[in-house]
Order: structure tokens, then C-alpha cells, then sequence
């Protein structure tokens, strides 16, 4: 019998203030938080969630993965990728047909194989609040996207009192959890007077692979040259990660203006479903903000410059040497530049109109340096998307109004103007030559004229009950891969891969947009000041003209490859799909016991199903039916749970990509906190019957071998899920 064992750690945070001095948040500081989160407040009615730091808490000390903040969201659930890089899906959209912002600022992927996802560019140490719309969401909150939005912010500035001197606060952090080793720090530090601020945040982290609950492979060595891998750890998940922000603030009368400088540098990170791994990833976010609050409304203006340097090859588990080629280089540069504005004006005491406009430039160069002496990777550089151009030109406008007590609404159109554009492009060598010459034979220049509306309406007939009713068309162009990915030579293709499937991929230059039509609705039922029960059933629909989805490459190397059973050569075309589905939510106090405490029983079930109906297939990645249950005890300071989280099996699976079939499974997660005043202790266990399972938006295991080779990696093996996880936490703040 195989026995591993768990090793337990501590983490730390200690907030030491000047003595006597109270923080204060000034009026101005507070209305960029009521514009985001409650203009009107029944906007959170219609699939908005807002978290904030102390509602995930408990989820800074069992992961790294800023996305991993959202998983107890009705309707969201997380594409498997890196420790640090996992995708948010609301609703079985994902990826770039969500809106997802950090700090303001819509990030892009750049990476043939979306490593860098937006979430990855922040550490959960250093998020404050997370605005999540799974339904219907304004036309303010969309723009180039189909499903839900999803809005990261960081700690926003503090001020001292005008009667105050200076403000100071440090904080100090560190982690550990035993599977995969992983550990951690987290700094903070902010000095602020009545009118400037300066905030300083920085976290590190770092894990080995994790192990599985039970062997899922042989044991033996990861790859040829490679070091041993345990039969139930799953190669390539280790990662390290930094991000470190600094940032100045100003305010006087109505007015805040923020300056925050951003830096990612990530030496590493595996990919358990991906052919390739990162090994370096450098990012430099600046970003420039002002509020401007007036009699008459209120003016937001968000500048912002990202460049990111991101390089791929194979990592310490995937085989390195290929004859006398020494591995892949692949290397990506983005540059991202945006202005956000958008003008609050009250119409009257019930009427607010919002109008706006996104501006973006987006830059991508995507080359493989030679690498060895044979036609495969030399004697050139292979440019797979070279000097390409994505830019968005938006304009937006939006009504909110309160008919009365009882009706209110959100009404706004959007248009958008994107336009992309590359230049000619090459190969390694002449094998690569009839792509790149059809290719660059073709004008590469396309323009997209995008419409959007979106019409919610609020009722609440009294303080027990509130229903909302949701429709919207909503808009997104292809990304450069999806469009300008040009070579059919299968080693090329599967390098190009979104999903994680293990296939690989071709563009398609005759992309249209996607269009989706979405009627979504909620009822919520409760208590008077839902303090001892809710309940919460929002089921939507979805329909989508020219969904980007996969069809079989039918060139000459696809075909000969595609008559293989096992991995799969496709191209992204067109078709049409629908989705449809429902989440329900909701907590009952069950009992106050004198001398031990309150006991309530929360839960969320989630259900979606998708399809492509021009194919008849399904659609890939859709998550089972789920749900999570969790039984809490609190007494005073002290609070207890116990988690059980149950996935049906997935058996309804893309054909065209050779989708596999997960087992239905159950895990149990237990989780205490106690403060003693300044003092947190978190401890708990993940997982903790240890039970063996598959992920079913995991993808296709590529976490060792000759991962370059078609057939190098065993076909039909599921990126298994982590076995049993023991933390600790401890936070100490004064």
C-alpha cells in the first residue's frame, strides 16, 4: 500500500497602523464603489455578485488562482489550465467570450494556447472585491463578449482624516499547503495623508506538482531524460509566480486621481493539458485613473498600457530533445493600450443616463525561433502571427430608472468597430511554404460592425420576494488566433490550442462574429432582512448565431492524420448553438443553540446544456450538473463548515473533438476559523476523504512525455484532480 504523507504550515499576516490613527475612506473614494456596485441597487438582482476580501477569505489560503475566488458563484465553474491560470466559464461560455477586467483594464491572453488568461496578472492577497454578472449584463459592463462579466479590483485608496497627520499601515503574509508543496508570501505596505496616498502590494508563490488521490498512470520517468513521476503525480503543475503593484493617489475637493504601476513575472508554470509549458511570462501594467464627482452626476476615466513578454518550450516533465533540436522555443510580445470614459448624468431623482466609450489597441507578435538542423524547426524563424492588430472603438448608452417603489429597469445599446489586421508570414522551411503563400495571398485586414442591446427589468413587490427579467444581444469578433493561425503541418497545429484538448488548430480567415440572443430570469424569495432563509432559481436561454466552434480540417495532412483514432487536426468555423440552463441558491438558519452556537445549511445547484445545432453535436467543456452544500456552525468569533461538493458524471461530450467522458464524484472539504481580536487562525483539509476523481473541464493529460509527437502521448487519460490537502492560515492585523 502506497502511503503519502501531508505536512502542515502556517500562514501569517500581520497590519500594524500607527498607533491612533484611524483609517478613514473619503465621499470620493466611496462613490467609485456605489457607481460599480449599487447604481441602482436592484442591479445585483440580475446575476451580480459582488465578494468582497472577507468572502474569500478562507480561499486566499487554499489557492493561488485568482479565478478560484469565483467557484462558489452560481453559474460559474473553472476551465483546468496552470496552478495560477485557470479559466472562468459562466453559463458554458468562456475564456474571451467573457468580459473580464482587472483594475479596469481588459487584458488579453497572449499565447497561442491562452496561458496568460486576465485573472492570472493578479494574486488573490491582493484583490479587495470581485463583481461578477452570470445573467444578463448592462451594455456599460459588456462590450466583445457573448456570456457574463466579470470585474477584479484591488484595494482602493485610503485616506487619513483632514484632522489626522499621516496614515500607516504594513502587513506581512505567508502560506503553505501540503499537497504539491506549495508556500507563499505576501507583502503590503501604505502611507497616506488627507490628500496622497501610497500603497506598495507584493505576493510570491510557488508549488511543486500535486499528487492525485490514487495512481492514474504508471510510474516511472516523466519523459526521455526526464526525472521519475510518482503513478499519482500529475506532471507539469508545478508553477512560481510574483506580482507586485505600486500605486499613488490624490484627492481634493470632488476629485480622485490614481496612478498604479503593475509587475508579473512568472519563471514557470506547467500545463497538465497543454503540449507546451511556460517558462517565462513578464508583464508591466500602467494604469491612470480619475473621478471626478459633480451636482449633476459623476465622469470615470481609466487609461491604461500593458505589455506582456511571454516565452513557451517544454518543461521539466515533457521531452526536451527532438534528434539534435533542443526543444521549442515559442515566444509572444503584447502590447495593450485602452481609455475607458464614462459620464453618470441624473436626468432626474429616478433617471440616470450613462454614456461611454472603450477605446483599445492591441498589438501581438507571435514567432518560434529555429531550433536543430531537420526541415521541422529550421532553418527560419516561423512566425505564427506576425505584426498583428486588434483594435476596438466603442460607444454605449444607458438608461436606469425607478418607475416607482415597486419597478425599476436598465435599458443601453452599444456599438463597437473592431478591425484586425496581420502582415505576411513564414515558415521553417519549404514544407511550411504552400500555407504561407496561400496565406499572405489573401487580403488580411477584417472589419466588424458590432451591435449590442440589453433591456433588465426589476419588480419587487414587497420585502420578501424580487424577480428580474433579462434580454440582451450581445457581440465578439474572433481573437488574432481564432482568425490568423495559417499552417495545416500538424507539428504547427498543435502548438495553436485554446481548449486543452490535446487537437490541434487552425485559423480561420472567413470568421464571422459571434451574435448571441440571451432571455435570462430570477426570483428570489427570503425573510425580511434575509438573515434566516433565501432562496434564489435563475434559469436562462441562449442562443448563438456563428458560434465559433471546430470542424475537421480537411487539407491533405489533416485528412491523413484525422483517419487516426486518438488526438484530433481541426480548424474553428462557424455554426450555430444554443445553451440553456439554471442555477439555484440559497441558506437556512436551521438553529441557535445557547452555549454553542448558530447552525445554518447553505447550498448552490448549477445545471447547463449546450449544443451545436447546425452539427448536432455538443458543445465542449459544458459542466456536468453540480452542486455544493455546506453546513455552518458559528459561535462568536469562532465558525466552523463542513463542504460537500457532488459533480454528476460527464457523458455528454464534443464528438468532433474526441471530448472525454468523466466519472461522477463527491469531495468533502472541512474548515474552521477563530479570531482573537487582531488575530485570524484558518485550518482545514481539501478533499478530505481523499477521493480519486477526474476534472471534468480539465481536458486531456499532457503533463509528460513526447508531447511534440501526435501519438507521444497516450490518448484517453483525464487531467485527474488533487487528492487530499491539508492548510493552515493565521492572520494577525492591529
Amino acid at each position: 500500500m502506497f502511503i503519502r504523507s501531508h505536512h502542515w504550515a502556517i500562514a501569517l499576516t500581520i497590519t500594524l497602523p500607527s498607533a491612533g490613527l484611524a483609517d478613514h475612506k473619503t465621499p470620493a473614494a466611496n462613490e467609485i464603489t456605489d457607481i460599480l456596485v449599487t447604481a441602482p441597487d436592484t442591479q445585483n438582482r440580475q446575476g451580480a455578485t459582488t465578494l468582497g476580501k472577507d468572502d474569500f477569505a478562507v480561499q486566499r489560503t487554499t489557492t493561488s488562482d485568482t479565478a478560484s475566488l469565483l467557484k462558489n458563484i452560481p453559474g460559474v465553474s473553472l476551465y483546468g489550465a496552470g496552478g495560477v491560470s485557470s479559466l472562468p466559464v459562466i453559463h458554458g461560455l468562456a475564456d474571451d467570450r467573457l468580459r473580464i477586467q482587472v483594475d479596469g483594464m481588459d487584458l488579453v491572453s497572449a499565447c497561442g494556447n491562452h496561458m496568460n488568461p486576465p485573472l492570472s496578472y493578479i494574486d488573490p492577497n491582493q484583490v479587495d472585491t470581485i463583481e461578477v454578472f452570470t445573467g444578463v449584463s448592462p451594455v456599460s459592463q459588456g462590450g466583445d463578449s457573448i456570456g457574463g462579466s466579470i470585474s477584479v479590483h484591488s484595494i482602493d485608496p485610503t485616506f487619513a482624516r483632514e484632522e489626522e497627520a499621516t496614515l500607516a499601515r504594513y502587513s506581512l503574509g505567508s502560506f503553505y499547503r501540503s499537497n504539491g508543496n506549495s508556500s507563499g508570501a505576501n507583502l503590503s505596505a501604505e502611507l497616506a495623508s488627507h490628500r496622497l496616498n501610497l500603497n506598495y502590494s507584493g505576493a510570491f508563490a510557488k508549488a511543486d506538482n500535486y499528487h492525485a488521490a490514487e495512481d492514474f498512470k504508471a510510474a516511472g520517468p516523466a519523459a526521455l531524460g526526464r526525472s521519475w513521476l510518482e503513478g499519482d503525480e500529475v506532471g507539469s503543475t508545478a508553477y512560481e509566480t510574483q506580482n507586485h503593484k505600486l500605486s499613488l493617489a490624490t484627492q481634493w475637493e470632488n476629485h480622485l486621481l490614481a496612478f498604479s504601476a503593475g509587475y508579473q513575472h512568472i519563471p514557470y508554470q506547467g500545463f497538465p493539458n497543454q503540449r507546451m509549458d511556460m517558462l517565462d511570462n513578464t508583464s508591466v501594467q500602467l494604469s491612470l485613473r480619475h473621478h471626478g464627482d459633480y451636482e449633476w452626476g459623476n465622469v470615470e476615466t481609466s487609461l491604461y498600457r500593458e505589455r506582456t513578454r511571454h516565452e513557451m518550450n517544454f518543461g521539466d516533465d515533457k521531452q526536451f530533445w527532438y534528434g539534435d533540436a533542443p526543444g521549442m522555443p515559442m515566444d509572444t510580445e503584447g502590447e495593450n493600450t485602452g481609455l475607458t470614459v464614462a459620464v453618470d448624468y441624473k436626468l432626474s431623482e429616478t433617471d440616470l443616463l450613462t454614456l461611454g466609450t472603450d477605446i483599445q489597441r492591441y498589438r501581438l507578435d507571435d514567432w518560434w525561433s529555429p531550433s536543430g538542423s531537420g526541415m521541422m524547426m529550421s532553418p527560419n524563424t516561423f512566425w505564427n502571427i506576425r505584426d498583428g492588430e486588434r483594435d476596438r472603438d466603442a460607444l454605449f448608452g444607458e438608461w436606469q430608472s425607478r418607475w416607482n417603489s415597486q419597478w425599476s429597469s436598465i435599458m443601453g445599446v452599444r456599438y463597437e468597430r473592431v478591425t484586425m489586421d496581420t502582415a505576411d508570414v513564414q515558415g521553417y522551411s519549404m514544407m511550411y511554404t504552400p500555407d504561407a503563400l496561400a496565406f499572405n495571398a489573401r487580403d488580411h485586414g477584417r472589419t466588424d460592425d458590432n451591435w449590442d442591446f440589453s433591456a433588465l427589468v426589476y419588480f419587487t413587490p414587497d420585502n420578501q420576494q424580487s424577480y428580474s427579467l433579462g434580454l440582451a444581444r450581445k457581440t465578439r469578433s474572433p481573437n488574432l488566433y481564432e482568425r490568423y493561425t495559417w499552417s495545416t503541418v500538424g507539428m504547427a497545429m498543435r502548438m495553436v490550442n485554446l481548449a486543452g484538448d490535446g487537437n490541434g488548430y487552425v485559423g480561420n480567415l472567413d470568421l464571422e462574429p459571434e451574435i448571441a440572443h440571451t432571455l435570462s430570469f430570477s426570483a428570489d424569495w427570503h425573510d425580511n432582512k434575509s438573515e434566516h432563509w433565501q432562496l434564489s432559481i435563475a434559469p436562462y436561454y441562449t442562443l448563438v448565431d456563428d458560434y465559433i466552434d471546430a470542424a475537421p480540417c480537411t487539407t491533405m495532412m489533416c485528412n491523413m492524420s484525422n483517419s487516426l483514432s486518438g488526438f484530433r487536426y481541426l480548424t474553428f468555423a462557424n455554426n450555430d448553438a444554443r445553451l440553456f440552463g439554471v442555477d439555484i441558491s440559497g441558506f437556512w438558519h436551521l438553529a441557535t443553540v445557547a452555549g454553542i452556537g448558530d447552525f445554518s445549511l447553505h447550498g448552490m445547484v448549477s445545471y447547463v446544456d449546450g449544443e451545436n445545432t447546425t452539427t448536432d453535436d455538443n458543445l465542449y467543456n459544458i459542466m456536468p450538473l453540480n452542486g455544493t452544500f455546506r453546513l455552518e456552525h458559528s459561535s462568536g468569533t469562532w465558525s466552523n463548515s463542513l463542504e460537500l461538493q457532488l459533480v454528476s458524471a460527464k457523458d455528454n461530450v464534443s464528438a468532433v473533438r474526441n471530448e472525454l467522458d468523466t466519472a461522477g464524484y463527491g469531495l468533502v472539504n472541512l474548515r474552521s476559523s477563530y479570531s482573537w481580536q487582531q488575530l485570524r487562525l484558518d485550518v482545514g483539509v481539501e478533499n478530505a476523504l481523499d477521493k480519486g476523481y477526474e476534472l471534468p473541464l480539465g481536458g486531456a493529460y499532457l503533463g509528460q512525455g513526447m508531447t511534440m509527437s501526435p501519438t507521444g502521448v497516450p490518448y484517453g487519460v483525464a487531467v485527474p484532480g488533487m487528492g487530499r490537502s491539508f492548510y493552515v492560515g493565521i492572520n494577525l492585523s492591529f
